[in-house]
């Protein structure tokens, strides 16, 4: 139902959706002016009353119609007055029936149009609601509450039927005047609307020629026009940043067209002077070219002594190694000869130990042999062995005399020995000091070839840096010397295009085709 109900909405004409909108804004409006259905039939008790007196009261109002010129103005002729006064008859039949619902809101909006549309102000649409009004009150009040005393009939209906029912006819009045009124404000501001945008239409066409001629001839290449006409106040700054603008673009291009003619000689000069160090770095290129050749052949040979100079550097490091291994075995050597000579020694002591005991031993057998002399017949075995004793021992002492004088013998080699492989380790010592020294004067040999070499390595590649950075800068001023030409070119293009604008001042020197063939022809590029 709801997707039913959106679908109506949606199809609904135009007209249709304002009938609605204009029905449930006089809903809401009878909402707030609490307007109810009860008050709706309150006002019917006033009907007759109504009908019977409006004519009257309409007849009053156009009384007062006639006696002012700011309203009789809205009238052609009597029959123009009894033709509104009968529309207005028409409309009071629905205030009068309480009823606001069918065409009551589109007739409301139509007497709203007409007024905007003749321009009848509120305050007349005002007045004669108040004058209507006030005669329909008073002569209720009267027919209600008579002042004939007793005799008078009685009331037609309590005093709060009676106030109720004018209360609501007021209510009525005043939401027919709030209706037609706001159709009025509505139609005025449309009115007010349309002849603003008549004005800015016109203002902007006028300001558009003003402006627009002056755009034209600037587009024609004419820049002594200005906006001289008098246009809109809200224009003023418009139409002084325009012709400032102008004066602007004058003077730059004036200012362009003097310093292309600058630019050009100077880009001549330019040129020549480019020619001229082109021509020097060629010369300084070969130059350093040759230089470069010949400290590359120096360097490969420098290169080939350093590697020599390193080969018998390692030589002589062979050669210091083997003495400094030869030194340590002449020192174990000696080293050994001094255990030699401390065994011979300690040999000797024992040797002297040996000979002490061959001698005390030699004594005991004396000394035996004398007390198995004393013992007689009993001793004469241990006499025997006595004598066997002092034998050994005679011989041990002789035998211990030998060994002394072999070991004195050994020991005096020994110390010979020690003393020959003393001179050799000394000797050896000074052929290594030699050999160290040696060593170090060919690694630094050594090590000054190897920096030679890669300093000219460095100095062989700053050169060879050198030579490319000039054969580069060769070319580039070639490049140069081209885009001297080139600007010099572009700038009499330049010249020639500022000469189509009409600036107002002197007319600038053009460049002939004199000078235009003295810059020559293009320079061709050389690869780099």
């Amino acid at each position: 139902m709801a997707e039913q109900g959106h679908e109506n909405m949606d199809e609904r004409s135009p007209q249709a959706s304002a009938e609605i909108d204009q029905i449930e804004a006089i809903r809401r409006r009878l909402e707030f002016m609490l307007l109810t259905p009860q008050d709706q039939a309150a006002i019917r008790t006033l009907k007759g009353l109504i009908d019977r007196e409006l004519p009257v009261a309409l007849d009053r109002f156009y009384v007062e119609v006639r006696r002012h010129s700011e309203t009789r103005r809205f009238f052609q002729s009597d029959e123009h007055m009894d033709a509104a006064k009968a529309a207005q008859t028409g409309h009071w039949i629905n205030i009068s029936n309480g009823d606001f619902t069918g065409s009551y809101g589109e007739k409301v909006r139509k007497i709203g149009s007409v007024h905007a549309r003749i321009g009848l102000e509120p305050r007349w649409y005002i007045g004669g609601y108040a004058i209507v009004l006030d005669h329909l009150i008073r002569t209720a009040i009267s027919e209600n509450f008579p002042t004939g005393g007793w005799l008078s009939s009685k009331p037609q209906m309590t005093p709060a039927e009676f106030g109720r029912a004018l209360g609501s006819l007021a209510k009525a009045v005043l939401l027919d005047m709030d209706l037609a009124i706001s159709v009025y404000l509505e139609e005025a501001e449309k009115a007010k609307q349309i002849v603003q945008a008549e004005a800015i239409a016109k203002e902007q066409n006028s300001v558009c020629e003003s402006f627009g001629s002056v755009i034209k001839r600037i587009a024609e290449q004419d820049l002594t026009s200005r906006v001289r006409v008098d246009v809109p106040e809200s224009y003023h700054g418009l139409r002084d940043d325009l012709n400032s603008a102008v004066v602007t673009l004058r003077d730059a291009l004036d200012e362009v067209g003097r310093s292309a003619s600058s630019i050009n000689i100077s880009a001549s000069e330019i040129r020549n002077a480019a020619d001229d160090l082109s021509q020097r770095t060629e010369q300084q290129a070969a130059s350093v070219e040759e230089t470069a050749a010949a400290l590359e052949e120096i360097t490969t040979t420098v290169r080939e002594t350093a590697k020599r100079a390193e080969a018998a550097g390692l030589v002589v490091e062979r050669s210091r190694q083997s003495a400094e291994q030869s030194e340590a075995v002449m020192r174990k050597s000696i080293n050994m000869m001094s255990e030699i000579e401390r065994s011979s020694r300690q040999i000797g002591n024992i040797n002297d130990t040996m000979d002490e005991i061959a001698f005390q031993t030699n004594l005991l057998a004396l000394n035996a042999g004398v007390e198995a002399a004393r013992a007689g017949e009993a001793g004469k075995g241990f006499a025997v062995v006595a004598q066997e004793v002092r034998v050994l021992a005679q011989r041990a002492s002789e035998a211990a005399k030998e060994i002394r004088g072999l070991i004195t013998a050994s020991d005096r080699q020994v110390q010979e020995g020690v003393a020959l492989v003393g001179e050799a380790g000394i000797a050896l010592q000074n052929i290594i000091a030699d050999v160290q020294e040696i060593d170090l004067h060919v690694s630094a040999i050594v090590d000054a070839a190897r920096e030679q070499s890669l300093g000219l390595q460095s100095v062989n590649s700053a050169l060879s840096m050198i030579d490319q950075n000039t054969q580069q800068n060769a070319a580039m001023f070639e490049q140069s010397s081209a885009a001297s030409q080139n600007l010099a070119m572009e700038t009499n293009q330049l010249d020639r295009l500022l000469s189509r604008f009409k600036l107002g001042g002197q007319s600038r020197p053009q460049v002939t085709a004199e000078s235009e063939t003295r810059l020559g022809a293009p320079v061709r590029l050389r690869a780099i």
